[in-house]
């Protein structure tokens, strides 16, 4: 698999990582038994970035990955925190990041993490010099590696960016979702920040696997959380209303060239844009894991493909989702 660096870690990730959020909650049931086998699904395939957080499962999604990591060294793992308290700028001092860092040490079984990230925090925190003098002092303990944020929206991207530090922005892109092609990537690169694409199949729109019949259960965020009830609507689905979405996948669908699935265009599409350093799918079986891993060793997609892209966000999404995030 292509490898890419990681902004300012230094280290070098297969170009399509894993997310792990899948494998602790919020997606409908998956036993450790399965998580485990679909992450190491995943490394065989020639994963090497893991993304999670303390929140996923409350912990459960950083312990799977813990098991995995004894078994199988050398990969870089990210997690998050700051979504397990209430979402007030208050709540983001040193003592609570040496006590979150703490319960994630222990959970992933490691000394020193390699990228924690800012889990989405309120907006006035990517603004904090104070909360990055935490974070640095987390370094210098030797707590973390290096440190990131998680963002909602391009502006909380470029504020962080423009942070001496800050190793990495994890931002939500997709062909749902063009709105950081514009400033985010190419400022990121400019400063030699790595961009992480979390969100990359719209929550399994671009999959082209659901319809209007497609039921999710009771326990999955494509399920109670279209309205935002639970978190940030624009991680369901990308904030795109599902019957617009699945319009959208139809007229994407006669794009995708011979060889390629639905799904694995809808990474391929991230993988060309440049500037994304690593893009992390989420998968339920070791299956969706392997098929998402061969995404990085498919053909670029050509200008017109891309331009055609571009003209179903124009016509369907843009005037949804571009605005707000």
């Amino acid at each position: 698999m292509e490898n890419r660096e990681l902004g300012r870690t230094g280290r070098q990730v297969g170009v399509v990582g894993l997310g792990a959020w899948q494998l602790g909650a919020d997606w409908g049931q998956v036993s450790e038994e399965e998580a485990l086998a679909t992450l190491h699904a995943a490394v065989d395939a020639g994963v090497s970035f893991i993304d999670t957080a303390d929140v996923y499962g409350d912990g459960r999604s950083e312990q799977i990955v813990g098991r995995l990591i004894k078994e199988r060294p050398g990969l870089t793992v990210a997690t998050k925190m700051g979504r397990r308290v209430a979402q007030e700028p208050e709540a983001y001092t040193l003592d609570n990041f040496r006590a979150w860092n703490d319960r994630s040490r222990a959970n992933l079984g490691v000394d020193t993490l390699d990228l924690v990230q800012l889990h989405c925090p309120p907006t006035p925190v990517y603004s904090d010099q104070a909360v990055y003098d935490a974070l640095d002092t987390m370094v210098d303990e030797g707590r973390i590696a290096a440190y990131g944020v998680s963002v909602e929206t391009c502006q909380e991207a470029l504020t962080a960016i423009a942070r001496p530090n800050v190793a990495t922005v994890q931002i939500i892109l997709n062909a749902f979702r063009l709105k950081p092609l514009e400033q985010v990537l190419p400022a990121a690169a400019q400063a030699g920040v790595g961009v992480i694409a979390r969100v990359p199949l719209a929550s399994g729109l671009l999959s082209g696997r659901y319809d209007q019949q497609t039921r999710f259960g009771q326990d999955d965020h494509r399920n109670y959380n279209r309205h935002g009830d639970a978190f940030d609507v624009g991680e369901t689905f990308s904030g795109v209303d599902y019957t617009t979405g699945l319009a959208a996948v139809e007229r994407l669908k006669p794009l995708v060239p011979d060889g390629m699935t639905m799904a694995q265009f809808a990474l391929r599409w991230i993988i060309d844009q440049p500037g994304v350093s690593v893009v992390i799918p989420g998968a339920r079986n070791e299956r969706q894991a392997a098929a998402n891993a061969a995404a990085a060793g498919l053909p670029p997609l050509d200008d017109q493909t891309r331009a055609a892209v571009t003209a179903v966000y124009d016509d369907l999404v843009r005037p949804l989702v571009h605005d707000r995030w």
